[in-house]
């Protein structure tokens, strides 16, 4: 599954990784958020180093909708359940700030993009008291939000929200863009370079990575989910998984006209994108929490299921999953981080609003390490967790807990292929008998070991089934062919290389205990 951003001809090269050298700050992940904090400090004058585990928006960047809107859905109101209106009204103004400089931007920097007018519809009754409250948030908030009753899709709504004059872009347009120029300012990006830990007390930290270390005065984590615990805001992320299919339409049909999201859940997600001549209608929503589904296969099934009845005769191009982290006080977290001493930032926590809560966080990450001031950024900064937010956090955990227990009580409760026979039957000699069939996984038990076993392109590997991180048992992912772990949402290949999450280390094999 490759979305239609990462389908592209153009690699990423690197620039070498050099151990024991030192930098003003050396920010972990090139998606949007990192690229654009180490593009605002180069142009500062400050000497950065980007280290990307894999290659520049391999992620949650690379794989977005890609819509630079101020109508998210439902969030506002949502937020304002929470917040005070001065909260709410900094969320706005954080977001129409990081919109206006990203697109601002792009004009500069010859980036197309396309203004595009955006909706929240309602499907349902349920739906359209949402999108009235949404209506009261948003107005509140200063947004000029007009109630319409056709928003221009072939299907019958009981009303949307319409704020003009939005965008939508290309995500590794925006990267390329941010690459050529942060390295023309002296920049340097590495790829391959995981970062495993920070430390240090003096005026340098030392990072650490699977290469080697470096050290510099500031670090910033911008790796979707923070891979250092201090904070502990691995218990403060629900991470989410999301599916997205780009569909060419026969001659008959044309995509809607602006960008849209669904008021209710399943979510329906709808914007247009001209590739090659042909203007294709990308779709998505039918998430849900990392690891805990019986099918995820099932949930882009439902999505095609759904873009095939409201668009006869579209067929798909491209299929792909993404993951976002929603914090469970619905606010992004940006920032310094606790015991960091000042000299470790972070940003994380977009809900799905990354094109413009991630250019936000890097133009308030920046201020904070080159001594700026942004009044939004230090309201959002002050917020006390409500009520709701607070039970929120405990329920999550709470789940994460029971699912902890679970996991680990299938696995105690599995007995080995030769212990489940039946007297005088024949029986494995392997452990879990027979290998999986060709793009299956299943967990069993080897001994007291909890082992994961899969079979992806007539490959069987076996690999510790025990998530790096915080020892959750991971589950299969049948769309993916991945290991994912139902507690934080760390995620691994088949043959067991971290792929995403807050673990920073592979799934050992079996065979290596």
């Amino acid at each position: 599954m490759t979305s239609i951003w990462l389908d592209r001809r153009e690699s990423f090269s690197s620039d070498p990784f050099q151990p024991g050298s030192a930098y003003d700050t050396v920010v972990a992940g090139a998606g949007l958020t990192g690229l654009v904090t180490a593009l605002l400090l180069a142009r500062s004058g400050q000497q950065v180093l980007v280290l990307e585990a894999r290659h520049p928006g391999a992620v949650t960047t690379g794989n977005t909708t890609a819509k630079v809107s101020l109508l998210q859905g439902t969030v506002l109101s949502a937020l304002a359940r929470q917040y005070s209106a001065k909260q709410v009204g900094a969320y706005v103004e954080a977001n129409r700030e990081g919109q206006a400089w990203l697109l601002r931007y792009l004009e500069e920097q010859g980036v197309p993009f396309q203004r595009r007018d955006a909706y929240t519809y309602a499907a349902t009754a349920q739906g359209s008291e949402r999108i009235r409250e949404e209506l009261t948030a948003a107005a509140t908030a200063g947004l000029d939000v007009d109630f319409v009753g056709d928003p221009g899709l072939p299907f019958p709504v009981q009303g949307a929200l319409k704020l003009a004059d939005q965008a939508q872009i290309n995500p590794m347009d925006v990267l390329d863009a941010l690459l050529a120029d942060f390295r023309s300012r002296g920049g340097m990006v590495v790829g391959g370079a995981r970062l495993r830990d920070v430390s240090g007390s003096g005026p340098s930290t030392t990072v650490r990575t699977d290469r080697g270390n470096v050290t510099a005065r500031h670090v910033v984590i911008a790796t979707g989910t923070p891979v250092l615990d201090r904070g502990l805001y691995f218990a403060k992320l629900k991470p989410l998984r999301s599916y997205a299919a780009a569909l060419d339409l026969p001659t008959d049909l044309t995509p809607p006209p602006g960008m849209y999201l669904s008021a209710e859940e399943p979510t329906h997600s709808l914007r247009d994108y001209e590739a090659d001549g042909r203007r294709l209608l990308l779709v998505g929503g039918h998430g849900h929490h990392v690891g805990r589904t019986t099918s995820e296969k099932a949930h882009l099934d439902g999505l095609l299921s759904w873009a095939g009845t409201h668009f006869p005769g579209a067929t798909p191009t491209h299929t792909w999953s993404a993951q976002d982290y929603q914090a469970t006080n619905l606010m992004p977290f940006f920032g310094t981080m606790p015991r960091g001493r000042g000299r470790i930032l972070f940003g994380t926590g977009y809900n799905k609003w990354g094109m413009t809560n991630a250019v936000a966080a890097a133009l308030g990450i920046s201020a904070d390490i080159l001594g700026g001031q942004l009044p939004w950024a230090d309201t959002i900064h002050h917020r006390v967790t409500s009520p709701a937010g607070a039970l929120s956090a405990v329920k999550l955990n709470a789940r994460v807990a029971a699912r902890l227990a679970t996991g680990w009580g299938k696995v105690a409760a599995d007995r080995s292929v030769a212990e489940r026979a039946e007297p005088g039957a024949p029986t494995s000699s392997a452990p879990g008998g027979a290998p999986p069939a060709d793009g299956e996984g299943k967990v069993y038990r080897d001994g007291k070991r909890p082992v994961a076993v899969s079979t992806v392109a007539g490959t069987t590997c076996k690999l510790s089934a025990v998530c790096t991180h915080l020892g959750g048992i991971v589950t299969w992912n049948d769309s993916e062919l991945t290991w994912d772990c139902p507690l934080h949402g760390s995620r691994f290949s088949s043959d067991g290389h971290l792929l995403e999450g807050p673990a920073t280390k592979d799934l050992p094999r079996a065979d290596k205990g």
